[in-house]
């Protein structure tokens, strides 16, 4: 049997493509003048003395003639060490050691003594493998979870590259992985609540409109305020994720190597707080090789939270601008062009000023109006434009953080929130994203309604980005007060929320 053939998967974005492993067992020449083709990658050429270690520690023999590996199609880069047990399982198959591999898909690191290391992006071989008629798969143990998830597809959650041939030799002795179904509830479990926050009713109104609309928020207060903490819970009144969400999102984790060990699906919405000296790559996506996601693709679905917003390059942050208006990243290069999902909510922090107390009646402020203009200059208008809700967060006084009354929990804040988007989704689509040409229809207004925002607009001398705006949160507004036409005190509130840049900005 000189010729055997195994398949395999490679992972292009947040997808994964067949390969189809060759191995061309030859009649003469030496084991050192293999080859590996079908363009490997620096990983995927050394996997050739890993198969050899461990194809030897786990007791077969080792080819004692040269071979051929092809790794097809020729044209399309492989990456990584996940090969590494598709070609082990192909020279086993050549040699006679396994037989009957149609209907299985492989993709494992090998150690050196055999074991079988996880990889990442499992998630997406497993659909690749069921939407190409595939029926079983075969991955590393602390990834059969996360590949089960997949229905259509029988997974099985390998050990060691014995455990592989003992598999194809005797299946009646193996069962398939089931997907972890207790991830759901751990996640809730250790999520922080709304409850444990004192006072800044402004600041968790604001954010209860953020989550209901799915709009972008700006949090602008002194240090000790309360905005890191309040960021880090707004994730937890967001309604659960539905299964094609989760499906998506997980994938990009598991592209990404964030998934733990033993992890399935993915239940709860990312949340997302990169440092500020990520660089754009780091945040966008991208990097040598084969793009990968960035933060923005990791907050799919979710929150991506930017505290201390001066201090991130500005370069960095006007990035965001796409994938805020697109909900996708497309990173081009010379030989292929990928495009990442990234419909995130943004939630931002930051400082009045550089020493933080600008406008604090309770502390001194040490920065010269120059130092605050350029300090607040490195935010821009269009990016400004771009978030929806501005709020102030002042310091909480003295009696409200040592008073005794017991605040509102996010179960009972998301209960409104999930009420509002279900009438969200009956039009199509949440609030933030309602199209131009439909914003006349959901968000009509009566003449004190038109009054109201044209004294705004004059007045405040908003763009024509900004009146859309707030035109849609006031339309959230209008939902969390389960009406059904937004009114002059919807449209207050949500102008409200648009005054704040231009008190701190001009």
């Amino acid at each position: 049997m000189p010729l055997f053939k195994t398949q395999s998967a490679a992972i292009y974005g947040i997808d994964a493509r067949p390969i189809d492993v060759e191995v061309d067992m030859h009649a003469t020449g030496n084991p050192r003048d293999s080859v590996t083709v079908g363009m490997p990658d620096t990983a995927v050429r050394e996997s050739r003395e890993r198969i050899r270690s461990a194809i030897i520690n786990s007791g077969f023999r080792y080819p004692n003639k040269s071979f051929t590996i092809n790794l097809a199609p020729a044209n399309v880069r492989k990456e990584g060490a996940g090969f590494d047990l598709p070609m082990a399982v192909g020279l086993l198959g050549a040699m006679g050691a396994v037989h009957g591999l149609d209907g299985h898909m492989f993709v494992g690191e090998l150690s050196l003594d055999g074991a079988v290391r996880p990889v990442r992006g499992t998630l997406s071989v497993a659909v690749c493998a069921r939407d190409r008629g595939i029926a079983n798969l075969v991955v590393p143990a602390e990834n059969a979870s996360e590949a089960a998830v997949v229905e259509g597809v029988r997974v099985f959650g390998v050990k060691c590259l014995a455990e592989v041939v003992a598999l194809l030799t005797r299946p009646q002795e193996f069962q398939p992985a089931a997907p972890n179904g207790n991830g759901r509830l751990a996640e809730v479990a250790a999520a922080p609540d709304f409850r444990d926050v004192r006072g800044q009713t402004m600041a968790k109104r604001a954010l209860e409109v953020a989550a209901a609309g799915g709009h972008n928020l700006l949090m602008i207060g002194p240090p000790g305020s309360g905005k890191s903490m309040l960021a880090k819970r707004f994730a937890g009144i967001l309604p659960p994720l539905t299964f094609e969400e989760a499906l998506e999102t997980t994938k990009i984790h598991s592209v990404a190597g964030q998934l733990r060990g033993g992890a399935g699906l993915l239940h709860e919405r990312p949340f997302r707080s990169p440092h500020h000296s990520i660089s754009d790559a780091g945040l966008i996506g991208g990097g040598l090789g084969t793009p990968r996601p960035g933060e923005v693709s990791l907050a799919h679905n979710g929150v991506l939270f930017l505290d201390e917003l001066p201090e991130f390059p500005r370069d960095v942050l006007e990035m965001l601008r796409q994938p805020i208006e697109d909900g996708q990243v497309t990173i081009a290069r010379a030989n292929m062009s990928i495009c990442f999902p990234a419909a995130f909510t943004l939630v931002t922090a930051m400082n009045p000023c550089m020493c933080g107390f600008s406008g604090d009646s309770t502390r001194e402020c040490r920065c010269t109006p120059a130092m605050i203009q350029r300090y607040l200059g490195k935010i821009s208008g269009p990016l400004l434009d771009r978030i929806d809700i501005h709020v102030e967060v002042p310091a909480v006084p003295y009696k409200e953080l040592r008073g005794n009354g017991a605040s509102e929990s996010s179960a009972d804040i998301r209960v409104r929130v999930d009420r509002a988007r279900v009438v969200q989704r009956a039009r199509g689509y949440y609030n933030s994203a309602i199209p131009s040409r439909m914003i006349r229809k959901h968000c009509a207004l009566d003449d004190a309604g038109e009054r109201t925002l044209e004294m705004a607009v004059r007045r405040m001398g908003l763009s024509a980005r900004a009146h859309d705006r707030i035109l849609k949160v006031a339309r959230t507004v209008a939902d969390l007060d389960e009406s059904a036409n937004v009114t002059a005190k919807h449209l207050a509130e949500a102008v409200q929320y648009r005054s704040l840049d231009r008190n701190y900005w001009t």
